[in-house]
């Protein structure tokens, strides 16, 4: 090839190069925008051993609804001022809880409970918060940003704050095939995102499996918290914890009184207020021990710091009430006749329940 001819072409080149290079920005953000394509790959849930989470039929997981989910829980744009984000009262390496008694809003208020865990929300679906005032995921997603002693919000301007972000037009683009953003698909993703965190890699999940051997205290725990209570039999005696935190999860889709007060002396009267019922007056979700070692503090309102206080709680604590769970009134006349050695033992077995895994996932961390 001759130099002219290759002159030439690079003479050529650079033209080429200049006039696109002159182009408007509109121009190559419309190629982009012809990239950005509705993608329904369906994203896959590893559950096992627990079992399958029901997941609402018209709001199957995607693996972009999954991301959508995630960069908005995760961002404070959610939050009036762009000060908060639902990250920050469930905070992944605490088990998606808040180690304080009570979250602090954006306007420095305290929340009236303490931050539920986020994890295997699609096996115990009966209601969410510790009232079960939301009957769906995607409700409960949306409720934080909007109350005033949380995010404090409206949904509007929540909408209008992700109309500015083209990196969330297309997000929504490739979860539900449309730019367009809407509170009610906000919810939805927030929801897929929620769903998706599994806890399923404890040690006792490893325990189960063969694979790692439990101290010979984490083992009289583990017999402890499976055995029957039996007051007649102090020696062998058990706290029958299973007969309320009990199945793979270690939880239940119930609410129930656990005697934290007696009648009349209600601090909050939990279903109660959403139901109307006065056989709820009390009455809270029985949430799952998975993972319960790493956040305290415990019960609705925070008021015990350690998980020996809870166990002695149980152990000697129950206050009496019309509504109390039915098991724990029959414990009132004796406690569960543990001892601080059987005390000591269970919580070691509590401990066996933290998921290492699921705290530092990266598939949960923050996108951002």
């Amino acid at each position: 090839m001759t130099s002219t001819r290759v002159s030439k072409i690079m003479i050529l080149t650079l033209l080429i190069i200049g006039v696109y290079s002159c182009q408007d920005d509109p121009i190559i953000d419309d190629m982009t925008d012809i990239l950005v394509e509705y993608d329904p790959s369906p994203y896959f849930l590893n559950a096992a051993p627990l079992p399958s989470p029901e997941i609402p039929a018209d709001n199957q997981l995607t693996i972009q609804g999954v991301q959508l989910g995630r960069m908005l829980f995760y961002d404070p744009l959610l939050s009036k001022g762009e000060a908060q984000s639902c990250a920050s009262c469930h905070v992944q390496g605490d088990g998606f809880s808040d180690i304080n008694q009570f979250s602090l809003g954006v306007d420095g208020l305290e929340g009236g409970r303490q931050a539920m865990s986020i994890f295997n929300l699609g096996i115990n679906p009966n209601g969410f918060f510790w009232d079960g005032r939301a009957e769906t995921l995607r409700e409960q997603a949306l409720m934080p940003i909007q109350d005033p002693l949380e995010m404090h919000e409206s949904l509007e301007n929540v909408v209008s704050k992700l109309e500015l972000e083209q990196d969330y037009k297309d997000q929504f683009m490739r979860t539900f095939g449309s730019e367009e953003i809407t509170s009610e698909k906000v919810g939805l993703a927030l929801e897929q995102f929620m769903l998706s965190i599994i806890s399923n890699d404890s040690k006792y999940d490893r325990f189960l499996a063969g694979e790692v051997n439990l101290t010979p205290s984490e083992m009289r725990g583990r017999d402890l918290y499976f055995s029957p209570f039996d007051p007649d039999n102090p020696t062998e005696s058990g706290g029958s914890c299973d007969l309320c935190h009990g199945g793979p999860n270690f939880g239940s889709n119930l609410y129930r009184n656990n005697g934290l007060d007696a009648a009349p002396n209600f601090t909050d009267l939990g279903r109660f207020e959403v139901t109307g019922n006065p056989g709820d007056r009390a009455r809270f979700r029985v949430t799952s021990l998975r993972n319960i070692a790493v956040n305290p503090p415990y019960m609705h309102d925070g008021r015990f710091e350690t998980l020996e206080e809870v166990i002695q709680h149980y152990n000697t604590g129950i206050q009496a009430s019309p509504t109390l769970d039915l098991f724990l009134s029959t414990t009132i006349p004796t406690g569960l006749l543990l001892d601080e050695q059987e005390i000591s033992d269970l919580v070691a077995f509590l401990h066996t329940l933290t998921d290492e895994t699921f705290l530092t996932n990266e598939a949960y961390t923050n996108p951002f």
